[in-house]
């Protein structure tokens, strides 16, 4: 329902800048998540586009036409926070219709376009109920109603389901992945929490101290990082750092077959789950020690110890001791070059 793109945009408080020169676009009718630790500027990124933060600098463009000094009651976006906000004196159908009757909709009107969105939401049933007599989720499911309701070319969502128990969490999840199919509404959903955003989104934006440093599939954003900084976020602590030739990377002593091209300056990076572990020597394995060991569940995160050279894996075995001697396979096909 709208497009989205920031050009070299630049916010802060007091001179101070906190978001410098970030690039991004959001396309029309995509469900795009900037995800990032806490306090790296995500929500005064939404404020801003919303309208209630100035820049200091940049471009912000909604279909094609420049916002960055439009006021915010004039910019086609919704900013829906992580509380609620709901009228406490209002009916759940008179919340959600609040917006349209600022519009100076007619009561009819309203009426019907509210019963459209409460029925999407799954809340039809509560239509008459105020505030307080909700439960969280219910509330956020109402929030959520009261923003679709206008339309708004650009849906900003700043962690609405934080507040949230797990099993809530999900449901909701589910409700925003299924309802921006339905209408497809352009939304930019800001998390920190990882596994909300590829569980959501069509793309990916990873927002670390300011800048934008990858945007992309949640899929590429696992398996193929751009730099150590981002494999790392995504758990990957395993960056390999020597030379490539002819199919051999060299880190300190050990040599470790691979399939990329010739580098006198390699990094490069495997996932932990990638690591394939054994107890016998195989061919092309290497000897290590296991110096940790924590156990999570399904899988067993080993901390191994090679010849200047120390690796993360995930197994499912949860057999193994510290101090143990294994032997570790690094599949070629697995070993990504940054």
């Amino acid at each position: 329902m709208g497009s989205l793109d920031l050009q070299n945009v630049t916010i802060g408080y007091n001179g101070q800048a906190v978001i410098s020169n970030l690039s991004l676009t959001v396309r029309d009718g995509e469900l795009l998540s900037l995800l990032g630790p806490s306090g790296v500027g995500k929500t005064t990124l939404l404020k801003t586009i919303a309208g209630l933060t100035p820049p200091m600098a940049g471009i912000i463009t909604i279909d094609d036409k420049n916002v960055a000094r439009v006021p915010a009651d004039r910019r086609d976006t919704v900013l829906l926070f992580q509380k609620p906000l709901l009228f406490p004196f209002l009916t759940v159908s008179e919340n959600i219709g609040f917006g349209l009757k600022m519009k100076k909709w007619k009561q009819k009107q309203i009426t019907a376009k509210s019963e459209e969105v409460m029925e999407l939401t799954e809340i039809s049933k509560i239509g008459t109920q105020k505030p307080h007599q909700l439960s969280g989720g219910q509330q956020q499911r109402v929030a959520l109603a009261r923003a679709l309701v206008l339309e708004p070319s650009i849906l900003l969502l700043d962690e609405p389901f934080s507040n949230l128990d797990a099993d809530l969490r999900q449901k909701m999840q589910s409700l925003i992945q299924r309802l921006q199919k339905e209408t497809a509404t352009t939304m930019l959903f800001v998390t920190h929490d990882q596994s909300e955003a590829f569980i959501i989104s069509d793309r990916i934006a990873l927002l670390i101290n300011g800048q934008i440093r990858q945007v992309d599939t949640p899929e590429k954003l696992y398996k193929s990082p751009v730099t150590g900084e981002v494999a790392n976020f995504f758990g990957n602590p395993n960056i390999i750092y020597g030379t490539i030739d002819d199919g051999l990377l060299q880190t300190g002593k050990l040599k470790i077959s691979v399939n990329l091209p010739n580098c006198t300056m390699a990094q490069a990076v495997i996932r932990p789950e990638d690591i394939i572990i054994g107890t016998s020597g195989e061919p092309n394995s290497i000897p290590g020690t296991v110096i940790g060991r924590r156990f999570e569940g399904a899988l067993t995160r080993l901390i191994i110890q090679l010849e200047h050279l120390t690796l993360t894996s995930l197994s499912f075995s949860s057999d193994f001791t510290i101090n143990q001697q294994i032997f570790i396979t690094l599949p070629p096909e697995k070993i990504l070059l940054l």
